[in-house]
């Protein structure tokens, strides 16, 4: 499926806002309610959305340290092995195979630096670990969970 410019837009107002009515995200696109409604539908059966959550702040609810961990594993560990491993430990914000010489990255969230080190000693001693290397988060200077999707990547 590919998205034109009005699917961006009505893409961004979402991101923008969750909770806008569909008549509100039609007056900035130029579209009915119906009509926006038909296209959020389309979206998500396309999977382009794929679903509407909650922002929360993680330092409100105790969690006030946050770190990312490099893992390199043993031999030639799959992407669901890694993905199944790290799952496992409910402080993991996130994971990713990236390149270079680690293969993979996780997103760490702990209350202390002592729970964040009891996280990396349960993740270090999963089976396909072989070593860690650990960036603390010392102040998040960007957050763009609203980014803009109005500029839609040109056709391929």
């Amino acid at each position: 499926m590919s998205l034109d410019e009005i699917d961006g837009q009505i893409i961004t107002a979402l991101v923008e806002n969750a909770r806008s009515s569909y008549a509100e995200i039609g007056s900035q696109v130029g579209l009915s309610a119906p009509a926006v409604k038909r296209r959020v539908d389309r979206l998500r059966a396309s999977g382009a959305i794929t679903g509407f959550s909650a922002r929360v702040d993680a330092s409100m609810l105790g969690w006030t340290t946050e770190a990312y961990v490099e893992l390199f594993c043993r031999g030639r560990t799959s992407p669901a092995e890694i993905g199944a491993a790290v799952s496992r430990h409910p402080e993991v914000a996130g994971a990713c195979t990236v390149t270079g010489e680690a293969d993979a990255l996780v997103h760490i969230r702990a209350a202390d630096m002592q729970h964040f080190e009891r996280v990396v000693e349960r993740i270090s001693a999963e089976p396909i670990v072989l070593r860690t290397r650990s960036v603390v988060v010392l102040s998040r200077l960007v957050d763009r969970a609203d980014v803009s999707f109005s500029r839609l990547p040109p056709d391929r």
